[in-house]
């Protein structure tokens, strides 16, 4: 019983961490390579304090709790590259817009946390 229940907890924290599928998943050095380029389009999915605290200039704010609400005023199109704090959120965040339709997501890994500019 419980050998049972750890299998169980390894499994869901597995399942936690992978990424979502048709995520990619990128560094925060191969991001700055990014920033510059006009076609794709950057957000921040951490709180506007947060956000406000320290934040790339190139990535618009949008709230992990507003970004379904928010998802009609973005470009599917687009390769979108999401952020948050340590790559949890952003995680969640690229698994939404995927379900919704954005055929390139790039999720920061590591998150602000692993930002160095």
């Amino acid at each position: 019983m419980v050998w049972g229940m750890i299998i169980l907890v390894i499994a869901f924290v597995i399942w936690r961490v992978m990424p979502t599928k048709g995520v990619q998943s990128i560094s925060t050095e191969n991001l700055k390579g990014l920033l510059k380029d006009k076609k794709k389009q950057f957000i921040d999915v951490r709180t506007p304090a947060e956000y406000k605290g320290r934040h790339i200039k190139e990535f618009k704010n949008i709230p992990l709790n507003t970004l379904s609400g928010a998802i009609s005023k973005l470009d599917a199109s687009k390769e979108t590259v999401v952020i948050c704090q340590s790559g949890m959120r952003s995680s969640k965040a690229a698994a939404q817009l995927k379900k919704a339709g954005f055929a390139n997501v790039l999720n920061v890994s590591g998150g602000m946390n692993a930002w160095r500019n």
